[in-house]
C-alpha cells in the first residue's frame, strides 16, 4: 500500500519523476535491436496517411515500410548519430516482431490468437522526453513487482504489444485479466459520466470535477465494493451479499463474464439499503447527528444520542441512505409546519375535531405513557365508542406527522411524549378548517 501520498520502496510514483528510468529502458531496447529511433515529422506521417486513404488503404508504420521511412533502421549509424547530435526531434519506436502468430493468455477470455504481422511499430518514447503509456506501463509493473494486471477490456488491443515488450526485455509477464465494460442501464453502450448526469446517479466513487461521487451520495464503502464485485461476476450460487472477507474468499477471475455488465442504479440503492439495515441503530444515529444539526442548527436539549437512536430505529426500514433520515423523521424533532393537502381533503371531516379532542383526553390520562399503553387505551376507546378505526387513526396520524406515512403511530406518540402529542392535536384543530 504505497503511492504518491505514501512513500515506499517502489517510488518515485509520478511518471514525470521517472523519465530517466523510462529513457534508460527505451535506450536498452534500441541497443538490443528491439527498438529504433524514428525522425519522421508529423507532416510526413500525415502525408502517408492521406496518400493511403486515397488508395483505400490504411497506413501502418511497421515491417512493411519501416526501411523506407526516416529512422535508424533505414539510415546509417553515422546519419542517425548526426541527427541526434544536431538535436533533431525523434521518437523511439518498438520494432514489432512480425513473423509469428501470438497465443496470449487472459484469465477471463482464455487463449487469444494474434497475427503479429498486422501490428504496428508503436511509439515507446516521445520527442518531449516522456514515455507513452505502453512503455511506462510495462516498466513500472515490472519494477514494482506487479503480479496481476486487471484492467478494462478496452486495453485488450494493447495486450500483444505489452507481451512483446516483456519478451523483448526478457521479463516474465504478469497474469492478465481484461474485465468486461460496465454498460449503460439500457445495456447499449459503455456507461459514461453523461449517463449519470442525465439519469441522476453517480459514476465516480468520490467527487470528481463537477460530479459528486458515491461517497457524497451517501453510499457505504462496503455497498459500493459489493455491487461493483457483482457487475460481471457471480459466486456460482444465489448469494448477493458479501463481507469483504467473504468476497475475497469467493472471488475468482475465472468466474468473471467476458460480456459487458449492465449497470442497474436501482440495484446499487438496494445494496446500500441492505447494508444500512445491518448497521446498529446507535451507529446510524452517530452518522445522522451531523446532518440533523445542519437542518436544525442548535439541537434542543431532549435531542440527545439516545433519542436520535430511538428515532432511527423507527424509520430506518424505509431509508436507503443516512441522508434519507431527515425527510423520514423531521416530525420527531419539530411540529409539522403544514399538512398534506390531499390527506386533509380526504380525512378532515366535520366530526374530526371532536374525535381528536377525545383522543387528546385519553392521551392525557394514560398512566404509563409508552407505546403499548397508548395503543391499548386508544383502541379500547375506539371499540367502546363505536367509531371506525380509520375515522380515528388516519386524522390522528395527520395531525401528529403532517401526512399519512410513517412508522407505527403509537411508537411516534410515545417517543415525542405526552405533552407534545396533546399540543400537536390542539394546534391542528386550531389551524385546519
Amino acid at each position: 500500500d504505497e503511492g504518491p501520498g505514501k512513500e515506499g520502496k517502489y517510488g518515485p510514483y509520478r511518471q514525470s519523476e521517472r523519465k530517466d528510468i523510462y529513457k534508460k529502458y527505451a535506450e536498452q531496447l534500441v541497443e538490443n535491436g528491439k527498438a529504433y529511433y524514428a525522425f519522421d515529422t508529423a507532416e510526413t506521417l500525415d502525408f502517408h496517411r492521406k496518400d493511403h486513404e486515397e488508395k483505400g488503404k490504411t497506413f501502418i508504420y511497421n515491417w512493411h515500410n519501416r526501411k523506407k521511412l526516416s529512422n535508424s533502421l533505414a539510415l546509417s549509424p553515422e546519419e542517425t548519430r548526426a541527427k541526434i547530435e544536431a538535436g533533431e526531434e525523434h521518437v523511439i519506436r518498438f520494432k514489432t516482431p512480425h513473423e509469428e502468430t501470438m497465443h496470449l493468455g487472459d484469465q477471463i477470455r482464455g487463449n487469444i490468437e494474434i497475427d503479429a504481422s498486422l501490428l504496428d511499430d508503436k511509439v515507446l518514447f516521445k520527442s518531449d522526453g516522456m514515455p507513452t503509456y505502453h512503455l511506462a506501463n510495462v516498466v513500472d509493473d515490472h519494477l514494482m513487482e506487479i503480479t496481476h494486471v486487471i484492467r478494462g477490456e478496452e486495453w485488450l488491443p494493447s495486450l500483444a504489444l505489452h507481451c512483446q515488450l516483456y519478451d523483448a526485455f526478457g521479463w516474465t509477464p504478469p497474469v492478465f485479466a481484461h474485465l468486461p465494460l460496465i454498460m449503460k442501464p439500457t445495456g447499449k453502450g459503455k456507461l459514461s459520466k453523461r449517463d449519470g448526469d442525465k439519469m441522476g446517479f453517480p459514476v465516480f466513487p468520490l467527487s470528481w470535477e463537477s460530479s459528486s461521487g458515491y461517497r457524497e451520495a451517501g453510499y457505504f464503502p462496503e455497498a459500493v465494493v459489493n455491487f461493483l464485485a457483482m457487475l460481471g461476476w457471480n459466486p456460482g450460487d444465489d448469494r448477493e451479499m458479501f463481507t469483504l472477507t467473504e468476497l475475497i474468499e469467493a472471488f475468482s477471475l475465472e468466474r468473471v463474464h467476458n460480456s459487458g455488465a449492465r449497470f442497474d442504479p436501482e440495484k446499487t440503492r438496494w445494496y446500500n439499503h441492505q447494508y444500512l439495515q445491518q448497521k446498529p441503530d446507535d451507529v446510524l444515529a452517530t452518522l445522522f447527528m451531523p446532518l440533523l444539526q445542519e437542518q436544525m442548527g442548535s439541537l434542543p436539549e431532549y435531542v440527545d444520542h439516545q433519542y436520535v437512536t430511538s428515532v432511527v430505529s423507527l424509520v430506518k426500514e424505509r431509508a436507503d441512505f443516512v441522508n434519507d433520515f431527515w425527510e423520514l423523521s423531521s416530525y420527531f424533532f419539530s411540529r409539522p409546519e403544514s399538512y398534506d393537502e390531499k390527506a386533509v381533503k380526504k380525512q378532515w371531516k366535520d366530526h374530526t375535531p371532536g374525535i381528536l379532542k377525545e383522543v387528546s383526553g385519553i392521551l392525557s390520562n394514560i398512566k404509563n405513557y409508552d407505546s403499548a399503553s397508548i395503543e391499548e387505551g386508544v383502541k379500547q376507546w375506539i371499540t367502546e365508542s363505536g367509531k371506525s378505526f380509520g375515522m380515528v387513526m388516519a386524522p390522528l396520524r395527520l395531525v401528529i406527522v403532517g401526512g399519512l406515512k410513517g412508522p407505527h403511530l403509537f411508537d411516534i406518540l410515545a417517543l415525542i411524549g405526552r405533552e407534545e402529542s396533546v399540543e400537536r392535536i390542539k394546534v391542528a384543530i386550531e389551524q385546519l378548517p
